[in-house]
C-alpha cells in the first residue's frame, strides 16, 4: 500500500479551466413536529474537482495523460492549484502579512501552522494548509513584518519555525499571507480517450479528490 505524495503541481493551464470546489457530509434527519436534526459527518470540507473540463486541445489531453501516467492513476497524490481559492486572501487581492491569524506567541512556541479561516458573523472555520506555495509566504508578528531570515517554510507540511531569538513573544499574535496549492489525487484508475468523440466536443471526465497528504 502507498500513501505516497509527489511534491509537482497539476499543470496550470489545465488547473485554469477545471470546475469543482468544496463538499460536505451532512446527515439530517426530519423530524414529526416539522424540525430537522443536522449532524455534520465530516470536520472539514473536502473538496473534488473534474480536471477534464480544463482540457481544450490534444496537447492538453496528452499532457493529462502524460501526468496520470506519472502519477500512476490514484496512486500517488500531487499539488493542485484551485483556479477561485488559491490564497490567504480573496482572489482579486494582494497577498499580505496580516491576512490571516495562524497563532499566538507564547515565548517558546517556535512552529506555527498555515491556516485559512472562512468565516462571518454567524461563525467560521479554520482550515489547515498543508502545501503552501514556495517564495510567497508573509510574515507578521505583533503587527510588524519578519524578515525572511526569522523564519523558515516548510513547503511539504505548511509549517513554519521561527529561528532561535526570533521565537514570537507572549502574547503577540502572528499572521501570515501565502498562495498555495490543494494536495489531491486521481479518483479514477482509468481515462477513456476517444478521439473522435473528443474533437466533436465531448470531454472525458477525470476527476480529482483532495487527499490529506
Amino acid at each position: 500500500m502507498s500513501t505516497g505524495f509527489h511534491e509537482v503541481r497539476f499543470p496550470l493551464r489545465l488547473a485554469l479551466g477545471t470546475s469543482g470546489g468544496p463538499v460536505r457530509r451532512t446527515d439530517i434527519v426530519s423530524l414529526s413536529n416539522g424540525r430537522e436534526n443536522r449532524n455534520r459527518r465530516w470536520r472539514d470540507a473536502r473538496r473534488h474537482y473534474d480536471a477534464g473540463s480544463g482540457i481544450r486541445s490534444i496537447g492538453d489531453l496528452y499532457a493529462m495523460l502524460s501526468f496520470f501516467e506519472a502519477r500512476a492513476g490514484q496512486v500517488y497524490g500531487f499539488r493542485f492549484r484551485d483556479p477561485l481559492d488559491f490564497k490567504s486572501c480573496a482572489p482579486g487581492e494582494a497577498v499580505s502579512a496580516v491576512d490571516q491569524e495562524i497563532g499566538t506567541g507564547d515565548g517558546v512556541t517556535a512552529v506555527f501552522q498555515l491556516a485559512k479561516t472562512y468565516g462571518d458573523a454567524g461563525g467560521a472555520g479554520a482550515r489547515e494548509i498543508a502545501k503552501p506555495v514556495v517564495g510567497t509566504l508573509l510574515l507578521s508578528v505583533g503587527g510588524v513584518d519578519a524578515a525572511p531570515a526569522d523564519f523558515a517554510l516548510d513547503a511539504a507540511s505548511g509549517r513554519v519555525t521561527f529561528v532561535p531569538g526570533k521565537i514570537p513573544t507572549d502574547g503577540a499574535i502572528v499572521r501570515a499571507g501565502f498562495e498555495f496549492d490543494v494536495p489531491v489525487r486521481f479518483d479514477t484508475d482509468r481515462i477513456d480517450v476517444d478521439l473522435a468523440q473528443f474533437q466533436a466536443g465531448r470531454i472525458p471526465s477525470i476527476p480529482l479528490v483532495e487527499i490529506k497528504p
